[in-house]
């Protein structure tokens, strides 16, 4: 019963936040990756300034009657308020439910759009680490990075297929790699400059704690780092 009653109470909420709050926008383009674990979706959303992303952005979703869910969006084009979404749909959850079901024309729902509050060093190296789930973050933060050849990192994709549509599709330096015990050996190989260089860690909290660890050991100190989820 006490389930039911707070159910009913998180339904409602969602309903007045959607009467309130909600702005939306139009999926142009859904397309599945052949490895079948991520979701490309591209959008228009009119109401949003991309001017103004200065630093990695989040827009809050509505995926569901009373569920909400954070995702980065990347190669936005503020003339035409168009930009992507890339959604690992490897766990089961009402973002990866909301994401298989959409298709091209369909109005999508979110609430807001914020900052993460990482942003690329003016002038260092910017080195970004995570996993499928940030993978939209990394190359958001790619996007900010200018010039380009600042920027340098890697990812970890249990797919080795995925890993290479990444490098197919978007010509990313993004080292792609497919266990921790990897990111962690190419990471003591890569020697990177301590004074210039920033680490922006991203993606599964542990292994955001673990990466964080492991470059303080190494004797670097300019991170930024940023759990997703556990």
């Amino acid at each position: 019963m006490e389930t039911s009653i707070l159910q009913q109470i998180k339904n409602k909420a969602g309903r007045l936040i959607g009467q309130q709050l909600i702005q939306a926008g139009r999926v142009l383009e859904v397309r599945v990756w052949d490895s079948a674990t991520i979701i490309e979706i591209d959008l228009h959303l009119p109401l949003v300034d991309m001017r103004q992303w200065t630093e990695v952005p989040y827009i809050k979703f509505r995926v569901g009657d009373s569920c909400f869910r954070d995702y980065t969006p990347f190669g936005w084009d503020a003339d035409t308020a168009t930009c992507s979404l890339l959604i690992d749909i490897a766990h089961d959850g009402c973002g990866s439910r909301w994401a298989k079901q959409l298709s091209a024309g369909d109005t999508v729902q979110y609430i807001k759009t914020r900052t993460t509050h990482q942003a690329p060093h003016p002038t260092n190296l910017v080195v970004g680490l995570g996993d499928a789930s940030s993978l939209g973050h990394l190359l958001a933060l790619k996007q900010l990075t200018l010039p380009g050849i600042r920027f340098d990192g890697a990812v970890l994709l249990d797919n080795p297929r995925t890993g290479q549509l990444v490098k197919d599709y978007f010509y990313s330096p993004l080292n792609t790699l497919t266990s921790p015990y990897e990111l962690t050996d190419w990471l003591k190989e890569q020697g990177y400059c301590t004074p210039h260089t920033s680490f922006y860690l991203t993606g599964n909290r542990r292994l955001v704690v673990e990466l964080r660890t492991l470059l303080r050991n190494l004797g670097h100190s300019n991170i930024q780092a940023k759990g997703f989820w556990s």
